[in-house]
């Protein structure tokens, strides 16, 4: 099903079924005692719908939510198109890992009926929404038949209407980071009521780590490098960088290509190898960059990984990252690569990756950043993505350069600059 099909039957078909059940819960509510949560639940259940990048920033609330709950189940629901991830980290046990197929909206419907009908078989303690304003996850988070509901609530934000059946809800808080706020999901799972009545939240501090590793024996990875060097030998004699250019679903968060091309250039001409990474959705692009470089020490890797475990062996064999906001960035964390990551339309300062070892890269215009919660990530420049545009490429080849002549491929240092 079409992204933008997706949100015109969330924002309209969504806000009936929310006001719906919200008069609902509101009736049954009456005579009822808020609903608290247990000392010991024994079944979790966390919502988390968004892009794969997102599992990476939720990693710390997992890690809250198994040393808090030791016994309990966590169970994950999420869109079975992103559920590679979780079963890479694993996040939780594969029987608790329950998704759903949004390749069409019957498969959709069915596969939320099913989930609920399971959910609700399986007695949940209390389900965490982890999606923003979406109203399908609200709808979802009371299906499940979960008593204890948290998530997000606009508060008085206009047109945001999600209903108000959660009932352990803390506001958004766009200037806090969204690892943070997931944190604060955690908190107000044994509130008496929703933020900012939750008074009595402990006070957190961005998270360093993600808390989440994939192991490699040091055979794998050996292996891996020499079946890269073979399939590519100039990668032989050169040291790797990783570039990734695509823009994903929102091509907007592209840093322009020609950039790409002038940094490819430079690194070549500095005795680099440059690989160009990507889906082989993006293997046009890649072409076309390598018609521009001209180099061949540049090379295509679109499509080169077949998993998202193959990508972080190719990451575990590369010395830099270079790339647009998104999952490769992320992902990255869990190796010992250093990244540099772009930011523009959207902000380093909410969605930026964790660890020490990367560096955001952002203009820092006025309009920048453009997407949010609040607009359902709709941005209003016309693909003319001057946030981006303004990072000029010689600086960033500094920086870049800079720090190849200066580390070694398992140690890097944490910065936030701009370029410009």
């Amino acid at each position: 099903m079409k992204l933008q099909t997706q949100r015109f039957i969330d924002r309209w078909v969504g806000q009936l079924l929310c006001a719906g059940v919200s008069a609902w819960v509101r009736l049954t509510g009456l005579w009822a005692a808020p609903a608290q949560l247990g000392r010991a639940p024994k079944h979790i259940l966390v919502i988390l719908l968004s892009e794969m990048g997102s599992i990476v920033l939720a990693g710390p609330m997992f890690a809250a939510l198994r040393r808090q709950y030791p016994g309990a189940a966590i169970h994950i629901l999420q869109l079975k198109k992103n559920q590679e991830v979780s079963k890479l980290l694993q996040l939780t046990q594969a029987e608790c890992m329950h998704s759903l197929d949004d390749s069409s909206g019957g498969s959709l419907v069915r596969d939320i009926l099913k989930v609920s009908l399971a959910m609700r078989r399986l007695g949940l303690d209390t389900v965490i929404d982890c999606e923003l304003f979406s109203r399908v996850s609200a709808l979802l988070s009371f299906s499940t038949g979960a008593p204890v509901r948290v998530g997000f609530t606009p508060h008085t934000q206009e047109g945001l209407y999600r209903g108000s059946f959660i009932n352990h809800a803390i506001p958004y808080n766009p200037y806090q980071h969204i690892s943070k706020q997931f944190l604060s999901l955690v908190d107000a799972l044994e509130s008496h009521g929703g933020a900012p009545r939750n008074k009595a939240a402990p006070i957190r501090t961005l998270p360093v780590d993600t808390e989440l590793s994939v192991e490699f024996s040091a055979q794998e990875l050996a292996a891996y490098r020499t079946q890269v060097q073979t399939d590519h030998p100039v990668t032989t004699q050169r040291s790797l960088v990783l570039l990734y250019a695509g823009g994903g679903i929102l091509p907007e968060r592209a840093w322009p290509a020609d950039h790409y091309a002038r940094v490819a250039q430079g690194l070549c001409a500095a005795g680099y190898a440059v690989g160009l990474i990507g889906l082989k959705d993006d293997a046009q692009l890649a072409q076309e960059l390598i018609a521009q470089i001209r180099s061949d020490a540049c090379i295509d890797l679109t499509g080169y990984t077949r998993s998202i475990r193959e990508l972080l062996m190719l990451f575990h064999a590369a010395r830099l990252l270079i790339t647009n906001d998104g999952g490769p960035g992320h992902f990255a964390t869990l190796t010992p690569i250093q990244t540099m990551v772009f930011f523009g339309p959207e902000t380093g300062k909410l969605y930026g990756p964790l660890g020490t070892r990367n560096t955001v890269l952002e203009s820092g215009i006025a309009c920048s950043p453009c997407l949010s919660a609040y607009n359902h990530r709709l941005t209003f420049c016309d693909g003319d993505n001057q946030c981006l545009k303004r990072i000029a490429p010689d600086p960033v080849l500094d920086q870049a350069l800079a720090f190849l002549r200066v580390s070694s491929a398992g140690a890097g240092t944490s910065s936030t600059g701009a370029a410009a």
